[in-house]
């Protein structure tokens, strides 16, 4: 469990090394079913900011902690980049793209952490 906590905290490190957007964690330990321990959500205003997020926290995983993602898609149009950690899942969206996917309340019955923003 340690492990994948600190994944998650090194996760919202690179995503705030690129100022990404409302951050939020979702808790999905409890939950029967969910594909993974923890979702780790944000946004970028732009296509190029959404790649450049993803790079920094593949980055900033594989330097801290010798982690790298077994998947990851979406580069290529940047309005959502899906990064799977296996038991940490990130997702990287463009606003509106973000909102009409609404994975928060898809999950709404796990405990969810938002991050403040610098």
């Amino acid at each position: 469990m340690e492990q994948k906590l600190e994944l998650v905290d090194t996760v919202v490190k690179g995503i705030q090394e690129k100022k990404g957007q409302r951050i939020v964690v979702a808790d999905l330990t409890a939950i029967d079913g969910a594909i993974c321990s923890y979702f780790v959500i944000c946004q970028g205003s732009s296509p190029t900011q959404v790649e450049a997020i993803a790079e920094s926290v593949g980055e900033t995983a594989r330097l801290t902690l010798g982690e790298k993602p077994t998947k990851v898609v979406g580069m290529g149009n940047a309005q959502w980049v899906a990064m799977d950690y296996v038991d940490v899942m990130v997702h990287v969206f463009m606003p509106e793209t973000r909102d009409y996917y609404d994975l928060e309340h898809l999950w709404e019955d796990a405990p969810m952490q938002w991050i403040a923003e610098d």
